[in-house]
């Protein structure tokens, strides 16, 4: 398994969006990964300022990176102390996701984290219609961090569904947090099981349905183990029926999971999962940090 190259936490200098650059270096003492730190400056709010000041937009666009620069570095200096990692900064003026999708590909980053509060960052990428174009189209994993980190990921929740994306979103989980639990989940239901109760089907033979697709289920989630290099006795392994994205949220708390790891391009629910309203429910229900794989 290739190890974990290089993490961009970008931030708006919020007290929230700390959480995501403590996150991040946290997975950077865990990996050894490199991380840097990304502020991008909006100056349109403060055009009106400029103006009243009777300053040149260079001269504006000055001030403000220099003082970004400040307290990114003096953030950095801060990380550095506690986790113990060398910390690179970048601030830059412009917009968010065009420049974040730039640096992204100039440090060939292999981890995006970002915080899923803050004054900007996570309403503008990840809950409005052009995150869902960014998370679409983007080849780098995204690290959502909602929760101050007290110590690296325990237990992870990796919800399958077989396709390609499955085994990835596993070896992704395992870059992130080498040491962690992994708890498998599959969500089954019967193919056309509206259709066979419209049809008046007895329940024992949908029932029957249900047994022989949980057994196929469990066959498949033995083999993606086995592929992925887990150990079927060290990963706890979960195939339940019902609806997918209500099963993510019910065995986060009951599996005691602090990350979440979904695929994001599956075959079944996990395209509409990233995609549509969804993507928006599981990270507005969990309690636990999201990670989003390629």
């Amino acid at each position: 398994m290739t190890s974990l190259t290089r993490i961009l936490a970008t931030t708006d200098l919020s007290a929230p969006a700390r959480h995501a650059t403590e996150r991040a270096a946290l997975v950077s003492k865990d990996t050894a990964a490199p991380l840097d730190l990304l502020h991008v400056a909006n100056l349109a709010p403060l055009e009106r300022l400029r103006q009243f000041m009777d300053t040149t937009q260079g001269d504006m666009e000055q001030r403000v990176l220099d003082t970004a620069r400040q307290r990114l570095q003096d953030l950095a200096a801060s990380l550095q102390q506690r986790y113990g990692v060398e910390v690179g900064t970048r601030a830059v003026a412009g917009s968010l996701l065009a420049e974040l999708a730039k640096e992204s590909k100039s440090l060939a980053t292999g981890l995006l984290v970002c915080g899923a509060k803050g004054e900007s960052v996570i309403r503008r990428l990840l809950l409005g219609t052009t995150a869902m174009r960014v998370l679409s189209t983007t080849t780098c994993p995204v690290l959502v961090v909602k929760q101050a980190p007290h110590e690296p990921y325990r237990r992870l929740l990796v919800p399958v569904d077989f396709s390609p994306s499955s085994l990835r979103a596993i070896l992704h989980a395992r870059r992130i947090a080498p040491k962690a639990d992994i708890v498998l989940l599959h969500v089954y239901d019967v193919p056309f099981e509206g259709q066979l109760r419209y049809a008046s089907v007895d329940e024992d033979t949908i029932n029957h349905y249900r047994i022989v697709a949980k057994q196929e289920a469990i066959q498949k989630l033995h083999a993606l183990c086995e592929e992925a290099g887990l150990s079927l006795y060290e990963t706890h392994q979960l195939v339940l029926h019902g609806d997918p994205t209500s099963r993510i949220i019910e065995q986060e708390q009951e599996q005691d999971c602090d990350l979440i790891v979904m695929g994001k391009h599956g075959e079944s629910f996990f395209e509409e999962l990233l995609l549509g309203s969804d993507t928006k429910r599981v990270l507005d229900e969990s309690q636990s940090d999201v990670l989003v794989t390629v």
